[in-house]
Protein backbone atom coordinates (compact mmCIF):
# COMPACT_ATOMS: atom_id res chain seq x y z
CA UNK A 1 0.00 0.00 0.00
CA UNK A 2 1.53 3.37 -0.98
CA UNK A 3 2.44 5.80 1.77
CA UNK A 4 0.62 9.11 2.06
CA UNK A 5 2.42 12.34 1.08
CA UNK A 6 2.57 13.36 4.75
CA UNK A 7 4.32 10.13 5.73
CA UNK A 8 6.75 10.42 2.81
CA UNK A 9 7.53 14.01 3.82
CA UNK A 10 8.10 12.93 7.42
CA UNK A 11 10.63 10.37 6.16
CA UNK A 12 12.42 13.00 4.09
CA UNK A 13 12.68 15.32 7.08
CA UNK A 14 13.83 12.56 9.45
CA UNK A 15 16.62 11.64 7.02
CA UNK A 16 18.13 15.10 7.54
CA UNK A 17 20.34 15.23 10.64
CA UNK A 18 19.24 18.35 12.53
CA UNK A 19 20.47 17.37 15.98
CA UNK A 20 20.75 20.51 18.09
CA UNK A 21 23.45 21.49 18.78
CA UNK A 22 24.47 22.46 16.16
CA UNK A 23 21.07 22.26 14.46
CA UNK A 24 21.77 22.77 10.74
CA UNK A 25 18.01 23.09 10.27
CA UNK A 26 18.48 24.63 6.83
CA UNK A 27 18.69 21.00 5.59
CA UNK A 28 14.98 20.65 6.35
CA UNK A 29 14.10 24.19 5.33
CA UNK A 30 15.59 23.46 1.90
CA UNK A 31 12.95 20.73 1.58
CA UNK A 32 9.89 22.52 2.97
CA UNK A 33 10.38 25.97 1.43
CA UNK A 34 10.15 24.83 -2.24
CA UNK A 35 7.11 22.68 -1.45
CA UNK A 36 5.35 25.63 0.13
CA UNK A 37 6.25 27.93 -2.76
CA UNK A 38 4.75 25.40 -5.17
CA UNK A 39 1.48 25.72 -3.24
CA UNK A 40 1.58 29.49 -3.60
CA UNK A 41 2.80 30.40 -0.14
CA UNK A 42 4.97 33.49 0.22
CA UNK A 43 8.02 32.77 2.36
CA UNK A 44 9.81 35.11 4.73
CA UNK A 45 13.15 33.90 6.08
CA UNK A 46 14.12 34.98 9.58
CA UNK A 47 17.83 34.42 10.17
CA UNK A 48 18.66 32.98 13.58
CA UNK A 49 22.26 31.93 12.92
CA UNK A 50 24.40 30.52 10.11
CA UNK A 51 22.54 27.61 8.55
CA UNK A 52 19.56 28.26 10.81
CA UNK A 53 16.49 30.06 9.44
CA UNK A 54 12.99 30.33 10.84
CA UNK A 55 10.45 30.25 8.01
CA UNK A 56 7.17 32.18 8.02
CA UNK A 57 4.89 31.07 5.17
CA UNK A 58 1.60 32.77 4.27
CA UNK A 59 -1.22 31.96 1.90
CA UNK A 60 -4.62 33.65 1.67
CA UNK A 61 -6.34 36.96 1.05
CA UNK A 62 -6.19 40.04 3.26
CA UNK A 63 -9.52 40.19 5.09
CA UNK A 64 -10.89 41.47 8.38
CA UNK A 65 -10.56 37.95 9.73
CA UNK A 66 -6.98 37.00 10.65
CA UNK A 67 -5.43 33.77 9.35
CA UNK A 68 -5.13 30.49 11.20
CA UNK A 69 -1.58 29.69 12.36
CA UNK A 70 0.34 26.42 12.69
CA UNK A 71 3.79 26.05 14.21
CA UNK A 72 6.43 23.34 14.47
CA UNK A 73 10.20 23.02 14.82
CA UNK A 74 12.63 20.92 12.80
CA UNK A 75 15.58 20.61 15.19
CA UNK A 76 15.97 17.51 17.36
CA UNK A 77 17.72 16.49 20.54
CA UNK A 78 20.94 14.42 20.39
CA UNK A 79 20.75 10.64 20.00
CA UNK A 80 21.80 9.87 23.58
CA UNK A 81 24.34 7.38 24.88
CA UNK A 82 22.26 4.22 24.44
CA UNK A 83 22.69 2.47 21.08
CA UNK A 84 19.78 2.55 18.65
CA UNK A 85 18.50 -0.66 17.08
CA UNK A 86 17.30 1.36 14.06
CA UNK A 87 19.16 3.87 11.93
CA UNK A 88 18.04 7.18 13.49
CA UNK A 89 18.27 9.00 10.15
CA UNK A 90 16.76 6.42 7.78
CA UNK A 91 13.04 7.01 8.26
CA UNK A 92 12.56 3.24 8.38
CA UNK A 93 8.98 1.96 8.51
CA UNK A 94 8.07 -1.29 10.24
CA UNK A 95 4.36 -1.96 10.31
CA UNK A 96 2.67 1.17 11.70
CA UNK A 97 5.89 2.62 13.08
CA UNK A 98 8.08 5.22 11.39
CA UNK A 99 11.41 5.25 13.22
CA UNK A 100 13.97 8.02 13.53
CA UNK A 101 15.16 10.94 15.55
CA UNK A 102 12.53 13.65 15.23
CA UNK A 103 9.81 11.33 13.95
CA UNK A 104 7.67 12.00 17.02
CA UNK A 105 9.24 15.29 18.14
CA UNK A 106 8.17 16.74 15.81
CA UNK A 107 8.90 16.44 12.10
CA UNK A 108 5.73 14.40 11.67
CA UNK A 109 3.69 17.35 12.93
CA UNK A 110 5.32 19.73 10.45
CA UNK A 111 4.75 17.27 7.60
CA UNK A 112 1.11 16.77 8.61
CA UNK A 113 0.15 20.44 8.64
CA UNK A 114 2.02 21.04 5.39
CA UNK A 115 0.10 18.23 3.72
CA UNK A 116 -3.19 19.52 5.10
CA UNK A 117 -2.36 22.86 3.47
CA UNK A 118 -1.72 21.03 0.20
CA UNK A 119 -5.10 19.31 0.39
CA UNK A 120 -6.90 22.54 1.30
CA UNK A 121 -4.81 24.82 -0.89
CA UNK A 122 -7.70 26.35 -2.86
CA UNK A 123 -9.81 26.99 0.22
CA UNK A 124 -6.88 28.61 2.01
CA UNK A 125 -5.96 30.79 -0.97
CA UNK A 126 -9.51 32.14 -1.39
CA UNK A 127 -10.07 32.94 2.30
CA UNK A 128 -8.38 34.67 5.23
CA UNK A 129 -5.79 31.91 4.91
CA UNK A 130 -3.10 30.25 6.92
CA UNK A 131 0.30 31.27 8.30
CA UNK A 132 2.96 28.69 9.14
CA UNK A 133 5.79 29.31 11.62
CA UNK A 134 8.46 26.65 11.08
CA UNK A 135 11.17 27.21 13.62
CA UNK A 136 14.71 26.29 14.63
CA UNK A 137 16.46 25.92 18.00
CA UNK A 138 13.40 24.81 19.95
CA UNK A 139 15.14 22.00 21.80
CA UNK A 140 17.59 24.33 23.52
CA UNK A 141 14.90 26.57 24.97
CA UNK A 142 12.68 27.83 22.12
CA UNK A 143 15.43 30.23 21.11
CA UNK A 144 14.33 30.38 17.48
CA UNK A 145 10.70 31.19 18.28
CA UNK A 146 11.70 33.72 20.93
CA UNK A 147 13.93 35.51 18.42
CA UNK A 148 11.15 35.37 15.82
CA UNK A 149 8.54 36.68 18.24
CA UNK A 150 10.74 39.66 19.05
CA UNK A 151 10.39 40.92 15.46
CA UNK A 152 6.76 41.80 14.91
CA UNK A 153 7.07 42.29 11.16
CA UNK A 154 7.79 38.57 10.78
CA UNK A 155 5.07 37.37 13.16
CA UNK A 156 2.25 39.45 11.70
CA UNK A 157 -1.20 38.44 12.88
CA UNK A 158 -3.22 35.28 13.39
CA UNK A 159 -6.51 34.51 15.08
CA UNK A 160 -5.73 31.06 16.51
CA UNK A 161 -2.67 28.84 16.80
CA UNK A 162 -2.11 25.09 16.42
CA UNK A 163 1.14 23.83 17.96
CA UNK A 164 1.88 20.48 16.31
CA UNK A 165 3.95 19.03 19.17
CA UNK A 166 3.47 15.35 20.08
CA UNK A 167 0.15 14.71 21.82
CA UNK A 168 -0.97 11.48 20.14
CA UNK A 169 -3.53 13.75 18.42
CA UNK A 170 -5.22 14.55 21.73
CA UNK A 171 -5.99 18.30 21.89
CA UNK A 172 -4.28 19.98 24.86
CA UNK A 173 -5.31 23.41 26.11
CA UNK A 174 -2.09 24.64 27.71
CA UNK A 175 1.24 24.06 29.38
CA UNK A 176 3.24 25.55 32.21
CA UNK A 177 5.79 28.25 31.58
CA UNK A 178 9.51 27.78 32.15
CA UNK A 179 11.68 30.22 34.06
CA UNK A 180 15.32 29.21 34.35
CA UNK A 181 17.37 31.21 36.82
CA UNK A 182 21.12 31.23 37.37
CA UNK A 183 22.16 31.92 40.96
CA UNK A 184 25.79 32.94 41.39
CA UNK A 185 27.86 33.27 44.54
CA UNK A 186 31.23 35.04 44.53
CA UNK A 187 34.02 34.50 47.04
CA UNK A 188 37.75 34.94 47.55
CA UNK A 189 40.14 32.12 46.79
CA UNK A 190 42.83 30.96 49.21
CA UNK A 191 44.88 27.87 49.95
CA UNK A 192 42.80 25.00 51.31
CA UNK A 193 44.99 24.79 54.38
CA UNK A 194 44.21 28.42 55.25
CA UNK A 195 40.45 28.79 54.62
CA UNK A 196 40.25 31.73 57.02
CA UNK A 197 42.09 33.82 54.41
CA UNK A 198 39.38 33.27 51.78
CA UNK A 199 35.63 33.56 51.34
CA UNK A 200 34.01 30.27 50.37
CA UNK A 201 31.52 30.74 47.50
CA UNK A 202 30.27 27.16 47.80
CA UNK A 203 29.19 27.78 51.38
CA UNK A 204 27.28 30.88 50.27
CA UNK A 205 25.58 28.90 47.53
CA UNK A 206 24.79 26.05 49.91
CA UNK A 207 23.05 28.44 52.28
CA UNK A 208 21.03 29.72 49.33
CA UNK A 209 19.93 26.20 48.35
CA UNK A 210 18.80 25.50 51.93
CA UNK A 211 16.67 28.66 51.85
CA UNK A 212 14.96 27.44 48.70
CA UNK A 213 13.54 24.51 50.65
CA UNK A 214 11.13 26.92 52.34
CA UNK A 215 10.22 28.93 49.24
CA UNK A 216 6.49 29.47 48.77
CA UNK A 217 5.09 30.70 45.45
CA UNK A 218 2.00 31.90 47.35
CA UNK A 219 -0.37 31.31 44.43
CA UNK A 220 -3.47 29.18 44.01
CA UNK A 221 -3.14 25.94 42.06
CA UNK A 222 -4.33 26.07 38.47
CA UNK A 223 -7.43 23.96 37.89
CA UNK A 224 -5.74 21.89 35.15
CA UNK A 225 -2.02 22.64 35.16
CA UNK A 226 -1.60 22.34 38.93
CA UNK A 227 0.90 24.21 41.09
CA UNK A 228 4.13 25.91 40.07
CA UNK A 229 7.30 23.95 40.80
CA UNK A 230 10.94 24.65 41.55
CA UNK A 231 13.84 22.30 40.91
CA UNK A 232 17.54 22.78 41.66
CA UNK A 233 18.87 21.38 38.41
CA UNK A 234 22.58 21.59 39.09
CA UNK A 235 25.14 23.05 41.50
CA UNK A 236 28.75 23.75 40.54
CA UNK A 237 31.54 25.27 42.61
CA UNK A 238 35.27 25.23 43.02
CA UNK A 239 38.12 24.09 40.81
CA UNK A 240 40.17 21.81 43.05
CA UNK A 241 39.90 20.28 46.48
CA UNK A 242 42.80 22.19 48.07
CA UNK A 243 41.60 25.71 47.28
CA UNK A 244 38.84 27.87 48.72
CA UNK A 245 36.30 28.20 45.87
CA UNK A 246 35.76 31.77 44.74
CA UNK A 247 32.71 31.04 42.59
CA UNK A 248 29.68 28.77 42.73
CA UNK A 249 26.65 28.52 40.50
CA UNK A 250 23.18 27.07 40.95
CA UNK A 251 20.70 26.63 38.10
CA UNK A 252 16.99 26.61 38.91
CA UNK A 253 14.19 25.25 36.74
CA UNK A 254 10.90 26.89 37.73
CA UNK A 255 7.66 25.89 36.01
CA UNK A 256 5.03 28.61 36.25
CA UNK A 257 1.27 28.62 35.81
CA UNK A 258 -0.90 31.08 33.87
CA UNK A 259 -1.09 34.46 35.56
CA UNK A 260 2.34 34.25 37.18
CA UNK A 261 4.61 37.10 36.12
CA UNK A 262 8.14 35.82 35.67
CA UNK A 263 9.66 39.12 36.80
CA UNK A 264 7.78 38.85 40.10
CA UNK A 265 8.86 35.25 40.59
CA UNK A 266 12.50 36.20 39.98
CA UNK A 267 12.25 39.06 42.44
CA UNK A 268 10.76 36.75 45.09
CA UNK A 269 13.55 34.21 44.60
CA UNK A 270 16.20 36.94 44.87
CA UNK A 271 14.62 38.32 48.05
CA UNK A 272 14.50 34.84 49.59
CA UNK A 273 18.16 34.12 48.81
CA UNK A 274 19.45 37.44 50.10
CA UNK A 275 22.50 39.49 49.14
CA UNK A 276 25.04 36.64 49.33
CA UNK A 277 24.13 35.69 45.76
CA UNK A 278 22.97 37.26 42.51
CA UNK A 279 20.07 35.98 40.42
CA UNK A 280 19.84 36.21 36.62
CA UNK A 281 17.18 34.94 34.20
CA UNK A 282 18.51 32.50 31.62
CA UNK A 283 15.24 31.51 29.94
CA UNK A 284 11.69 32.77 30.19
CA UNK A 285 8.85 31.04 28.32
CA UNK A 286 5.35 32.01 29.33
CA UNK A 287 2.66 29.51 30.25
CA UNK A 288 -0.14 29.12 27.73
CA UNK A 289 -3.77 28.45 28.51
CA UNK A 290 -6.98 28.54 26.52
CA UNK A 291 -10.18 27.75 28.43
CA UNK A 292 -11.82 24.60 27.04
CA UNK A 293 -15.09 26.53 26.67
CA UNK A 294 -13.45 29.07 24.35
CA UNK A 295 -15.58 28.96 21.17
CA UNK A 296 -12.71 27.93 18.88
CA UNK A 297 -11.34 25.38 21.35
CA UNK A 298 -14.82 23.90 21.69
CA UNK A 299 -14.97 23.46 17.91
CA UNK A 300 -11.52 21.82 17.90
CA UNK A 301 -12.72 19.41 20.61
CA UNK A 302 -15.79 18.63 18.51
CA UNK A 303 -13.63 17.97 15.44
CA UNK A 304 -11.29 15.68 17.36
CA UNK A 305 -13.91 13.64 19.25
CA UNK A 306 -14.85 11.28 16.38
CA UNK A 307 -11.24 11.06 15.19
CA UNK A 308 -9.81 9.94 18.55
CA UNK A 309 -12.92 8.04 19.65
CA UNK A 310 -13.60 9.97 22.83
CA UNK A 311 -14.81 13.38 23.98
CA UNK A 312 -11.74 15.46 24.87
CA UNK A 313 -11.45 16.98 28.31
CA UNK A 314 -9.16 19.79 29.41
CA UNK A 315 -5.58 18.56 29.75
CA UNK A 316 -2.19 20.25 29.65
CA UNK A 317 1.15 19.29 28.16
CA UNK A 318 3.96 18.33 30.58
CA UNK A 319 6.50 20.14 28.38
CA UNK A 320 6.76 23.70 27.10
CA UNK A 321 6.54 24.67 23.43
CA UNK A 322 7.20 27.44 20.92
CA UNK A 323 3.58 28.37 21.58
CA UNK A 324 4.80 30.04 24.76
CA UNK A 325 6.56 32.65 22.63
CA UNK A 326 4.22 32.83 19.64
CA UNK A 327 0.84 32.84 21.40
CA UNK A 328 1.77 35.94 23.36
CA UNK A 329 3.40 37.63 20.37
CA UNK A 330 0.08 37.15 18.57
CA UNK A 331 -1.83 38.85 21.37
CA UNK A 332 -2.88 35.84 23.42
CA UNK A 333 -4.86 34.06 20.69
CA UNK A 334 -6.56 30.74 21.49
CA UNK A 335 -3.98 27.98 21.17
CA UNK A 336 -4.23 24.20 20.99
CA UNK A 337 -1.32 21.76 21.28
CA UNK A 338 -2.16 18.95 18.88
CA UNK A 339 0.21 16.71 16.96
CA UNK A 340 0.66 13.11 15.77
CA UNK A 341 3.78 12.25 17.74
CA UNK A 342 3.68 9.98 20.79
CA UNK A 343 4.48 12.11 23.88
CA UNK A 344 6.17 9.28 25.78
CA UNK A 345 8.59 8.67 22.88
CA UNK A 346 9.93 12.21 22.59
CA UNK A 347 13.72 12.25 23.12
CA UNK A 348 13.80 8.46 23.51
CA UNK A 349 16.14 5.90 21.95
CA UNK A 350 14.46 4.22 18.94
CA UNK A 351 11.96 7.09 18.74
CA UNK A 352 9.08 6.45 16.37
CA UNK A 353 5.74 7.91 15.28
CA UNK A 354 2.73 5.87 14.25
CA UNK A 355 2.05 6.17 10.53
CA UNK A 356 -1.69 6.06 11.24
CA UNK A 357 -1.36 9.02 13.60
CA UNK A 358 0.29 11.11 10.88
CA UNK A 359 -2.58 10.46 8.49
CA UNK A 360 -5.08 11.12 11.29
CA UNK A 361 -3.39 14.46 12.03
CA UNK A 362 -3.68 15.47 8.38
CA UNK A 363 -7.43 14.84 8.53
CA UNK A 364 -7.71 16.77 11.79
CA UNK A 365 -5.79 19.74 10.42
CA UNK A 366 -7.88 19.72 7.24
CA UNK A 367 -11.06 19.94 9.30
CA UNK A 368 -9.61 22.69 11.50
CA UNK A 369 -8.69 24.63 8.35
CA UNK A 370 -12.19 24.07 6.95
CA UNK A 371 -13.71 25.37 10.16
CA UNK A 372 -11.53 28.49 10.21
CA UNK A 373 -11.50 29.33 6.51
CA UNK A 374 -15.18 28.66 5.91
CA UNK A 375 -17.05 26.77 3.25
Amino acid sequence: MPLSPAVELTRRLVRENTVNPPGNESRCMDIVAPLLRELGFTIAEHRFADGRLNLVARLGRETDRPPLAFTGHVDTVPLGAAPWTRDPFAGEIDGDRLYGRGSTDMKSGVAAFMDACRLRRDRIASSCGVVLYITVAEETGCEGAIALAAEREFVGRAGALVVAEPTGNYPLVGHKGALWLRVTAEGVTAHGSMPEKGVNAVMKAARAVVRLGDFDFNVKRHEVLGAPTLNVGNFHGGLNVNSVPDRAEINLDIRTIPGQAHARVGESIAATLGDEVTVREVLGIEAIWTPPDDPWMSRVFAIMAPLIGETPVARGAPYFTDGGALMHALGGVPTVILGPGEPHLAHQTDEYCLVSRIDQAVEAYCQIIDDWCGG
